[in-house]
């Protein structure tokens, strides 16, 4: 998951948390503000109806015929603007009939759907009514009940709590917005350091990450310019190293081949002469004529053998006759090897004997691999070696092998032998890009080589 995201994912739900929060603290509010209305109410109300009594009692008027104490008459439009909405009072004089009376209720909301009752319920439980004398000084004179509507309760509850809520979710949803904003724009260093690890990864290595308004972000910063001035550093000691290995490596070559030449070479030659003149000689010995031809036949086979390892151990022709003559010589050992099977073609284009001679040399053994691998890993019938040399500001070569053999571009880049390897190696020793890709009928590797980093 991306850091946006999660960070996004844990702010909702924090802003999940709170609005459950002061949802909880809302119902809590509005149970406690009704039973505050219904004490509010109960205290009005009797000190309303005990003005009444006195008043009654003080004009000697309001005598019931059962009793002396008074009966005041409360049932009146003053009565009800001091009762708050769903509120019921009952009055229960003595020895009369209790008698109720209710402010309205439509008037406070909407009604509360079924669940909210039940967890209302489940919450707080009913309301208690408040039961309170008439007057202190006669407790004959009566009790006064307040009571709250339970749907009246529920209206005002899910009122309230409706209000908290859409200004909750509202508070909630725009901290949210503002949150993930300043998230976002604080994670924006972020772009650029994956952005520079990805060339870092490309093999780009001229740039540096500037510095940032934070400390954190400063420190990935410099430890990711110290990498990548680490890994310059390490790439142009790993060239020089491999320039090095190269230049041994065919140093090796040409002594290995001259000692082939002048040990192997001269002594298969001795004894293809031997065996010529016991050929001759052995006129009576037939046995002994056949074992000679035999063994000229093994010497012609090794001395071919030789020819063609030479062939490919020696570079000294590319001083002597240059680099496109030495490799049409190889294109045409490969026309002699592979017989009728498949036709090796030459494109060349520039001056290529303007090429540096080390630069010659590794272009010589990147063009020899390459037809070496058209012929391991397909069956082409045709093969076309392309070399171009583009002088200018930008002065580059461009090697190019496609065959017609039907190989597979993918299992060729990941095979396990070292031909590729090579080939990788030594046109990164000279700066150059190496791509391997589908031709129209087979496989194609092509190279670009800038003349400038080679020198």
């Amino acid at each position: 998951m991306r850091l946006m995201n999660y960070l996004v994912l844990r702010l909702v739900a924090v802003a999940v948390v709170c609005l459950l929060g002061a949802l909880g603290w809302s119902l809590f509010d509005a149970h406690r503000s009704v039973e505050a209305n219904a004490a509010a109410s109960a205290d009005r109300v009797q000190r309303q109806l005990q003005a009444l009594y006195w008043q009654k009692l003080l004009w000697r008027n309001g005598m019931s015929r059962e009793t002396l104490v008074p009966q005041p008459d409360w049932e009146t439009l003053a009565t009800l603007d001091i009762i708050s909405p769903g509120i019921c009072v009952t009055f229960a004089p003595p020895r009369g009939e209790p008698r109720r009376l209710c402010s309205q209720v439509e008037a406070l909301g909407t009604v509360a759907p079924a669940w909210f009752a039940r967890v209302d319920g489940w919450l707080f439980g009913p309301h208690r009514p408040i039961v309170s004398p008439l007057t202190v000084h006669d407790f004959n004179a009566g009790t006064v009940t307040t009571t709250v509507e339970p749907s009246a309760a529920l209206r005002l509850s899910w009122r309230q709590v409706l209000i908290a809520a859409w200004v909750a979710m509202a508070m909630a949803v725009g901290v949210s917005v503002l949150a993930a904003v300043m998230i976002r724009h604080a994670l924006q260093p972020f772009r650029a350091i994956i952005g520079k690890l990805r060339e870092l990864e490309r093999g780009d290595r001229d740039w540096r990450l500037p510095a940032f308004q934070t400390a954190e972000f400063n420190h990935i910063a410099r430890a990711v310019n110290e990498l990548a001035e680490t890994l310059t550093r390490m790439d142009a000691a790993r060239t020089t190293l491999t320039t090095k290995l190269f230049q041994v490596q065919e140093d090796e070559r040409r002594a290995l081949a001259r000692d082939l030449h002048d040990e192997f070479g001269q002594c298969l030659t001795a004894t293809l002469a031997l065996a010529s003149i016991i050929e001759s000689n052995a006129f009576e010995w037939q046995e002994m004529a056949q074992d000679a031809r035999t063994i000229t036949r093994l010497q012609q086979r090794m001395l071919n053998t030789l020819r063609n390892s030479l062939a490919r151990l020696k570079t000294q022709h590319i001083e002597e006759i240059g680099l496109e003559a030495s490799l049409r010589l190889l294109l045409a050992d490969y026309n002699i090897q592979s017989g009728a099977h498949a036709v090796f073609r030459l494109n060349a284009s520039g001056r290529l004997g303007a090429i540096p001679g080390h630069v010659a040399v590794n272009i010589y053994r990147i063009a020899q691999e390459c037809l070496t691998n058209a012929m391991r890993h397909g069956s082409p019938t045709e093969v076309r070696l392309s070399l171009e040399h583009t002088e200018g500001p930008t002065e580059t070569i461009a090697l190019s092998v496609e065959d017609n053999g039907g190989g597979d571009p993918g299992a060729l880049q990941h095979c396990p032998g070292n031909g590729v390897l090579g080939i990788r190696e030594r046109i990164a020793a000279l700066g150059g890009n190496l791509l391997i890709g589908r031709a129209p009928a087979g496989v194609r590797i092509a190279a670009i080589i800038p003349v400038g980093a080679c020198s």
